[in-house]
């Protein structure tokens, strides 16, 4: 499991305050297709329904976007080795083995069901995520991509990233992912000292980490390192050992994430002695010091890149673009002209595949109000220090700025956030403090 790309997963990127959910009930029951036969009616079903769908979200309504926003594609592979202890995905455990095939058909059948909703929309990014991905066999990756290809128009240029476990790196297999067309990994390294990946639970050990990484460099010329920091019992020097090894491995790309003890994790219920708040902002500073001396420019909150080399999935989440989501749990935000959808498939793999067979992958959709998408925008776009330009809001959210202009004003008048004609960008101090920037656009609501 690695943090890069999290938005269209269960347990991520989920935004607050999104209107009504409408639970869409099972289909047929929820039981499952007997046959193939039942299953081909159900997809047949399910196609109309979907189709009818699409035709209400198109009907005429209070917003006007003059364009749709760019379209990614986010998968989700819900089973690991072990589920990590600080872990709030929607992954499970593999037991023995998984269930690939069945998993691959119902993910084709999940996309082909999505597609009225998306006609003639290209596709400017793909990102596998988990769970632990990298578990799927080289054929199987193989088959999904070549599922893809055949059913969406993806561009010429477009980024393909895969997340990886150090624990499950073999060199041949990952060479066939990047004959495959992978073109990016995200490989969830978080730390490079041991005594510290034992304390998270990690599969791997150091030397597996390195390793990885040496894999990766001779099969990909991009590649991402998760890290963390303030880890059970890490002094900063730890920290210091851990960020110099990372610059060491010449990663494209690096993301850096605090610690945190999520609800319904193993360390929320056992919680671990972690370094107190200055200790960890003690941290965080000499961090983002020393990545910026080593030419890592931070272009998001958790998010530092040589030059050309942001990660285009991430900035479509930020810049509040489309994606939509496939697999067990997978979150979608799909633009119309006049509306815009949230969905959330199944988050059991079991109950997921089920209705799969059914066209039915959907458990909930909703249609986000207009009077909630100015924090909805804002929620993604002050993530980017280097913020977004004016026009942006109208272009996303089919909304006059105006609609949310007393909020910037009186966030401007804190000096949490600067603005002109051309920018609108956190200040240091929005920076330091955003979630309470991001909360004062919840008043516009």
């Amino acid at each position: 499991m690695s943090a890069d790309g999290r938005n269209g997963r269960s347990g991520g990127g989920k935004s607050r305050g999104v209107g009504k959910i409408i639970a869409i009930e099972p289909a047929a029951g929820g039981r499952r297709a007997s046959s193939a036969a039942s299953a081909r009616l159900g997809a047949a079903a399910g196609f109309d329904s979907v189709a009818g769908t699409a035709a209400h979200y198109l009907r005429p309504g209070s917003l006007q976007l003059a364009a749709l926003p760019p379209l990614s594609l986010y998968i989700h592979f819900p089973w690991c080795v072990r589920k990590c202890p600080y872990c709030d995905f929607n992954s499970h455990e593999v037991k023995g083995s998984f269930p690939e095939d069945d998993y691959l058909d119902a993910l084709r059948l999940d996309l082909e069901a999505a597609l009225p909703l998306i006609w003639g929309r290209k596709i400017h990014t793909v990102f596998i995520g988990g769970g632990t991905p990298s578990l799927l066999s080289a054929q199987g990756l193989d088959r999904l991509l070549s599922d893809v290809r055949t059913l969406l128009p993806l561009d010429s240029d477009a980024e393909i990233t895969m997340e990886a476990n150090p624990g499950t790196f073999e060199a041949e297999k990952f060479k066939a992912y990047r004959a495959s067309g992978i073109n990016r990994l995200s490989i969830g390294i978080q730390s490079f000292n041991g005594a510290h990946l034992k304390a998270l639970g990690r599969i791997h050990d150091e030397h597996e980490a390195r390793r990885a990484i040496e894999i990766a460099h001779a099969n990909f010329d991009n590649f991402n390192l998760d890290l963390m920091y303030a880890l059970p019992g890490q002094t900063l020097a730890q920290a210091g050992e851990d960020i110099s090894a990372a610059i060491a491995s010449a990663p494209s790309h690096l993301s850096l994430y605090h610690l945190t003890l999520e609800a319904n994790t193993y360390f929320a219920k056992y919680p671990p002695s972690v370094p107190d708040d200055d200790a960890s902002a003690e941290m965080q500073d000499m961090l983002q010091e020393r990545l910026a001396a080593a030419a890592y420019a931070q272009y998001e909150v958790s998010a530092y890149a040589q030059p050309g080399r942001q990660a285009r999935h991430n900035l479509n989440y930020w810049h509040f673009g489309d994606y939509l989501g496939i697999g067990a749990g997978a979150h979608s935000k799909i633009s119309f002209p006049h509306r815009i959808l949230r969905q959330m498939r199944y988050k059991q793999p079991k109950a997921y595949m089920e209705q799969a067979r059914l066209a039915s992958p959907v458990q909930e959709e909703l249609e986000i109000a207009p009077a909630e998408l100015g924090f909805e925008f804002m929620l993604n776009a002050l993530r980017l220090p280097g913020g977004f330009a004016p026009p942006l809001f109208a272009e996303r959210t089919g909304l006059s700025l105006t609609a949310i202009g007393a909020t910037l004003e009186q966030a401007e008048q804190r000096g949490m956030l600067y603005r002109d004609h051309t920018i609108i960008r956190p200040t240091e101090l929005g920076q330091r403090f955003l979630n309470d920037l991001q909360q004062m656009f919840l008043s516009d609501e």
